[in-house]
């Protein structure tokens, strides 16, 4: 925790926001935890394996309260966790060096910003079943290789590709994408656990704050909450995480 350059009090109170933000739209916040950890100094072999905890543990509530009210059909993202699970296990055994994994970190936040940002009315793309189908896994291979290696489990891509190939409803994709991450999320985590050595304890602050938050949005966003409200604000934070983390960079480029 010594790395670390802000109070760990100070933190655990951002995690809860994010975790709440993120929740109320399916999501389990890996990209801003993520990138918060960077920004903040934390080691690069830490940083993945907090991210992918949160994870699991925010979606694992986001998908409880989302199948509750009989949201998700989980025959609509078999084929994702078909080609995921495997790839984010492999993106977990991986230990990239500071400078590229702060780079595929950075690419990944901008992504994902692009997509809350500039969103298009998505119709279905004209395919048949079997185009559909390798569409999902080479789309799923890549979102878990990517959960595995930076700790963000893809629901914000996932998303708009359960949209984009018909498959259901805007509520029906975030129920699904919150379950998406949840598997991944664990796939990856099993790898890090497996290949390196790491004590959590100095973060158990930060797992609270984001058990609290992550279960206050998952409530309130299955229920009540706008989603391209929620969305936009997601924007936000990930527009200043893309900027602090752009400057880290630099700096240490330099």
């Amino acid at each position: 925790m010594t790395e670390l350059t802000i109070s760990i009090s100070i933190l655990a109170v951002i995690f809860a926001l994010v975790a709440f933000f993120y929740s109320s739209v399916g999501l389990g916040g890996g990209s801003s935890y993520t990138a918060l950890l960077a920004i903040f100094g934390a080691g690069t072999a830490v940083i993945p394996t907090v991210s992918l905890s949160l994870n699991v543990l925010v979606t694992t509530i986001g998908s409880m309260v989302f199948l509750s009210k009989k949201h998700a059909r989980l025959r609509l993202i078999v084929p994702f966790l078909i080609s995921s699970v495997p790839m984010a296990y492999v993106g977990g055994m991986l230990h990239l060096p500071k400078m590229l994994f702060y780079f595929v970190l950075l690419i990944s936040l901008s992504l994902a910003a692009l997509r809350i940002y500039f969103p298009k009315e998505i119709a279905p793309l004209p395919l048949e079943d079997k185009g559909k189908l390798l569409l999902a896994l080479c789309c799923g291979a890549v979102l878990g290789l990517i959960a595995g290696i930076v700790g963000i489990g893809g629901g914000v891509y996932l998303v708009p590709l359960i949209l984009l190939l018909g498959l259901g409803t805007a509520k029906e994709a975030a129920a699904c994408g919150a379950f998406f991450i949840w598997v991944n999320s664990v796939a990856g985590l099993a790898a890090r656990w497996q290949f390196n050595s790491l004590d959590l304890t100095p973060y158990i602050p930060l797992i609270i704050a984001a058990v609290v938050g992550g279960l206050a949005g998952s409530v309130f966003g299955a229920a009540r909450f706008e989603p391209r409200t929620m969305q936009k604000i997601l924007g936000s934070i990930l527009v200043v995480a893309i900027c602090l983390l752009g400057r880290k960079m630099f700096v240490l480029y330099i």
